[in-house]
């Protein structure tokens, strides 16, 4: 194992941060894994306390056949942030914004430099192409912020991976994924793994997510040169572990083992390896989620649990206002799976109480909420 420290820019004369990052293995293929980009969201970090734990004992028993690089943080900045006794790891404080949007563009900063070099010869490309990025990368100007000094770090590590996985969690939900369609068939295999309620697939759900910078410039690459063989070399997910308190550890333990079997199957660990199980859950269109928001401000009840699958016009939940007595019960607008509640039990304005992963589209445009 090789552990590599990153000091991260603009820090406060006296503080230092530091993004380190895991080394295992070595080999043609490689897979990155990151925990807890929204800091607040740590599932995935505890799983990645096994992840490393494991890996060291594969390693040690020769059964690396690629390189995995592992973060357990992928966020000291917002691993640091509590306000009074709570955790805000989901923003930048000094910003306001998301730490998991707004990453670099890499397919519109080196198509430029990579016209004429690409031909039919596919691997070929592969190797062209991310050597384009980490140049691209290399030679940004000094980033103006940690924030952006963080999220180019990421993205170095993670750009010439094959296989990028996400970790992150919702505030109380069932296990879900999200991925581009075209990788559906190959995430369904880590989907049924994991025991996943849905998976929600898009080409760009709009704000530039650490998932989408990786998969998606293949797809951009692709369509800017037709004459070229470009497959999409980079199967990334953002993987969402369930809610924000699910860190037992037989569960973590569970999680860490069904992605070893994942990555075996796309050829970065040798050895023995249960199969994937048959049953899956579906894989929606991201453009069929409905956010379902309160009418006014109250207390809220939800009357259908986490993961189950709902018609439409089942009552979700009711919102009681205890001053006025007004009383609304809000109801499916979409068949589909509840695959996401609100953790707070107060309605405020704006904020989404509910998602339900449905079949048909029913939005466009941005379609992550932030």
């Amino acid at each position: 194992m090789q552990r590599i420290d990153h000091v991260l820019p603009w820090g406060c004369p006296g503080t230092e941060r530091r993004l380190s990052v895991f080394r295992f293995g070595s080999g043609p293929c490689k897979a990155y894994i990151q925990a807890s980009l929204h800091a607040d969201e740590l599932p995935g970090m505890r799983v990645a306390v096994e992840l490393k734990r494991r890996l060291r004992e594969l390693e040690a028993q020769g059964r690396l056949t690629g390189a995995i690089e592992l973060v357990p943080v992928a966020n000291p900045i917002g691993l640091g942030q509590m306000v009074q006794g709570q955790h805000q790891g989901r923003f930048e404080l000094a910003s306001g914004k998301n730490f998991n949007r707004d990453f670099f563009d890499l397919a519109a900063a080196i198509a430029p430099a990579l016209e004429g070099c690409l031909g039919r010869d596919g691997p070929a490309n592969v190797r062209l192409v991310r050597a384009a990025m980490q140049e691209a990368l290399d030679n940004l100007p000094p980033p103006d912020s940690e924030l952006q000094g963080l999220q180019r770090l990421l993205l170095q590590h993670a750009c010439d991976a094959d296989v990028v996985l996400d970790l992150h969690c919702d505030f109380e939900a069932a296990v879900h994924l999200y991925g581009i369609p075209q990788q559906w068939p190959i995430l369904r295999s880590l989907a049924a793994r994991v025991g996943a309620g849905t998976v929600l697939l898009a080409e760009d759900s709009g704000g530039s997510s650490f998932d989408e910078a990786c998969s998606l410039p293949w797809l951009r690459l692709a369509q800017c040169f037709p004459q070229a063989q470009i497959a999409p070399a980079c199967l990334a997910t953002t993987l969402e572990l369930g809610g924000m308190n699910h860190t037992e550890a037989d569960q973590a333990r569970e999680y860490a083992e069904a992605i070893l079997a994942f990555l075996a199957e796309q050829g970065l660990i040798a050895g023995d390896w249960p199969a994937a199980p048959e049953a899956c859950c579906e894989g929606v269109p991201l453009e069929g989620t409905e956010l379902l928001y309160p009418p006014h401000p109250g207390v809220v009840s939800f009357l259908q649990p986490v993961g189950a699958y709902v018609e439409a016009g089942t009552a979700l939940f009711e919102v009681l206002d205890p001053l006025d007595d007004r009383r609304s019960v809000v109801h499916a607008g979409t068949a589909g799976v509840l695959f996401a509640i609100e953790r707070m039990r107060f309605a405020q304005p704006g904020r989404w109480l509910a998602k339900v992963a449905g079949r048909q589209p029913i939005r466009q445009g941005r379609l992550l909420s932030d």
